[in-house]
């Protein structure tokens, strides 16, 4: 029986071909939309997708774009009807199908990659968790698409939604070294580690630290590096990494319990102080101050910003001063009215 529909579909394969190798184009593209009809009418997806795999790359080779960024639609269209979980073979068939469209001819492959991106939420993540912004592994081939192209912007944004900290990295030292400022340098890596902070990725932020700070020619192995705003992202991460603050060259007036010891509300004052002693680097791109914040929510128990956004150090203090109120409230027998305010929440960084 599988024997049978093997045979039968190598030869509609077959005719397929020959109407591509005449140049009749346009009637093999329209016998492979007749028989995705017929194919999902029947719940044939298994047969659909392998047609619809070969005829895509059949345009491809043959250079018609258009006809082929249909097909591999369609492709995207079985994948998600039939409800056909993400793997490694699926996604590297739609990672080879995004890179034989060309960027500039081919206006239907960006919803061809959203449509990837959508079926691929479907599955599971390798930490074996829900996935919100589409498959890693998916993203990091996309990502390395986008490099090969040059497309520096678009490939560091999957870099940022994938696993894949090392590759990040390279691609942001071939970045700064042929299209950076030398006062740069520091600047490539902080942003990516702290947006991938922002999305709970510490594992990876780490690996992209690492990989960037030991690769890039103009920087002299660390900790402690030469940079400031280095040694702040080091500082940083290992704060995040729950392990013993390394306190070289810093002073933050702490015991040395190891953090497993301590809550996040507990490392809240490590960080903020690590924070004040860095405000220089920090103040050099405004966005850091937003992340930090975001940061400073998920990691170390920080309270969101109240009405207008005033920042992380803002808010400690705040804290602060609210404690000592209700704490001479209660001293003077009157009722605190700290409690009303309303906190604002913020979005994650998608």
């Amino acid at each position: 029986m599988a024997a049978g529909r093997l045979q039968g579909v190598q030869r509609v394969l077959g005719k397929l071909q020959a109407s591509v190798s005449a140049g009749n184009y346009y009637e093999a593209h329209q016998m492979y939309r007749t028989l995705y009809f017929r194919y999902c009418a029947q719940k044939k997806y298994d047969e659909l997708l392998e047609l619809l795999y070969d005829g895509s790359m059949l345009f491809f080779r043959h250079d018609q774009q258009a006809s082929g960024a249909d097909v591999s639609l369609l492709y995207v269209d079985v994948l998600t009807k039939s409800e056909t979980q993400p793997s490694e073979i699926y996604i590297n068939k739609l990672c080879g199908l995004f890179a034989m469209m060309k960027a500039d001819e081919v206006p239907e492959r960006d919803v061809f990659l959203a449509s990837a991106l959508r079926w691929s939420i479907s599955g599971r993540s390798p930490g074996n968790q829900q996935l919100k912004t589409g498959h890693p592994l998916l993203h990091r081939s996309i990502a390395q698409i986008y490099w090969q192209e040059k497309n520096y912007s678009m490939a560091r944004y999957h870099f940022l939604h994938s696993t894949d900290g090392p590759g990040c990295a390279k691609m942001l030292v071939e970045l700064h070294t042929q299209q950076g400022y030398a006062s740069e340098i520091d600047l490539f890596i902080a942003q990516a580690v702290l947006q991938y902070l922002c999305l709970r990725n510490k594992s990876t932020a780490n690996e992209a630290f690492k990989s960037y700070t030991s690769q890039h020619p103009c920087i002299k192995r660390g900790p402690p590096y030469l940079l400031p705003l280095l040694n702040f992202i080091w500082f940083l991460l290992q704060a995040v990494e729950s392990t013993p603050m390394a306190t070289s060259g810093m002073k933050f007036g702490m015991d040395s319990r190891t953090s497993d010891e301590q809550n996040s509300f507990g490392k809240l004052p490590v960080f903020t102080v690590l924070c004040e002693q860095y405000q220089l680097s920090i103040k050099r791109d405004p966005s850091y101050r937003d992340y930090l914040d975001k940061i400073g929510q998920i990691f170390f128990g920080a309270v969101p910003p109240q009405q207008k956004p005033q920042g992380l150090f803002s808010n400690f203090l705040g804290s602060i001063m609210s404690a000592m109120e209700n704490s001479d409230s209660e001293e003077d027998g009157r009722p605190s009215t700290s409690g009303s305010q309303k906190r604002m929440e913020t979005d994650e960084l998608d």
